[in-house]
């Protein structure tokens, strides 16, 4: 059953420990940007990370994609870096890719598009950083293997 993750430390630990491969939507390969910060750290911490921007070509050396349907692994999280307007469109495509949540991050909000996703059967958060989530509550990382 989808739920709404603001607030929902129990699903949001479930989610991020369950989860392994994140596309990062608005990614920049600039070091200096949140997005970039924010998909480094889940590397480190063992996560498969996709770039989705299609206005730029690698990040780090790493293939960037232009959509999500580009990606070329199932995908557990589509981790949003993109304006508000943007997140329902987003949210469409993590649908038709078969995505199980959405990760808005911060100041990136939209009701009409949880609605969207909730009665797609994705999980969201809105106005939420994946990383700093992942601190608080203290996420093991990945074995690698």
């Amino acid at each position: 059953m989808a739920v709404e993750l603001n607030g929902n430390d129990k699903a949001i630990r479930e989610i991020l420990e369950n989860a392994t491969v994140i596309a990062v939507v608005g990614i920049s390969n600039d070091h200096y940007y949140t997005s970039y910060q924010v998909a480094n750290y889940l590397q480190e911490k063992g996560y498969l990370i996709y770039p989705v921007n299609p206005n730029i070509d690698d990040v780090d050396g790493h293939r960037s994609y232009p959509s999500l349907s580009a990606v070329p692994a199932p995908v557990d999280i589509v981790n949003v870096f993109r304006k508000s307007d943007y997140l329902s469109e987003i949210v469409d495509e993590a649908i038709a890719i078969g995505a199980k949540t959405v990760w808005a991050q911060l100041d990136v909000v939209d009701d009409a598009a949880v609605k969207k996703a909730l009665a797609a059967g994705l999980n969201i958060a809105t106005n939420l950083c994946i990383r700093t989530e992942h601190e608080r509550l203290k996420i093991a990382p990945k074995k690698r293997g």
